[in-house]
């Protein structure tokens, strides 16, 4: 997986109920874009995150 900064994470819900999650990457700690990544979610709480499976990359091009 490969990130930039200013591109959206979104992270599907694991379980029934559970709510997709949108976090946008503030900061690549990986070389070349790789993770881990500082991130921060919608609610405003920020994690260094490593993506599993259950992720996708939103590349800031798409968003505009």
């Amino acid at each position: 997986m490969q990130a930039n900064v200013g591109d959206t994470l979104l992270v599907h819900g694991r379980t029934v109920g559970q709510h997709d999650k949108v976090a946008e990457v503030l900061e690549v700690l990986g070389q070349e874009g790789s993770p881990p990544f500082r991130v921060r979610f919608d609610d405003g709480h920020e994690a260094v995150l490593s993506p599993g499976p259950d992720c996708t990359v939103r590349h800031h091009t798409e968003n505009a």
